[in-house]
């Protein structure tokens, strides 16, 4: 694993072209950094799956990486894991270690690897250790603030896009090397 990890953290990333420059009011993920950063959020944050608010809190973090939305992330007294089921299913981030993921199950409905969460992070990361994500584009809504987010592209990552964040982001063909 080792390996992996030094493989990844090692691997030249380039930047696209077409960067947007964002407006006052906005970030953009090529300012975000890498290694990531974890803060804190101060917004509300909401899932909804199946007509149920499957997660709800005031309390969130969010990870910023360069290339990448916002990844947006619970406590676990905020999600309601009645409707998580564990999965066997793991992947490995260079940076914030191995994550473990979870089938949202709701009214007869399924949707598999919806929610992930880093039990051990490596270090730097301990804030969002047992903490809970969940995918855009798995949900039926998410929101920051009343605001409802746009998956990030190309479905693996799980960034939350909203009106205050410009790209482009990785995640679409041809992305691979951001």
């Amino acid at each position: 694993m080792e390996e992996e990890i030094a493989h990844w953290r090692a691997f030249p990333r380039e930047r696209p072209a077409d960067i947007e420059t964002p407006r006052p009011e906005q970030e953009s993920v090529w300012d975000y950094p890498r290694p990531p950063r974890v803060e804190p959020v101060g917004a509300r944050l909401r899932v909804e799956f199946a007509g149920v608010a499957v997660a709800e809190t005031a309390r969130g973090m969010r990870v910023c990486e360069t290339a990448g939305a916002p990844v947006y992330y619970f406590p676990p007294e905020d999600v309601k894991r009645v409707f998580l089921r564990p999965m066997s299913h793991t992947t490995l981030c260079e940076w914030k270690g191995e994550a473990s993921y979870w089938t949202l199950s709701v009214r007869g409905r399924e949707a598999q690897a919806a929610a992930w969460c880093y039990p051990s992070p490596f270090e730097g990361y301990e804030a969002i250790a047992g903490w809970f994500a969940f995918h855009a584009g798995r949900a039926d809504a998410c929101y920051v603030g009343g605001e409802r987010v746009t998956p990030q592209p190309g479905g693996y990552y799980g960034g939350w896009i909203t009106s205050n964040v410009v790209g482009p982001f990785k995640g679409e063909p041809g992305t691979e090397r951001w």
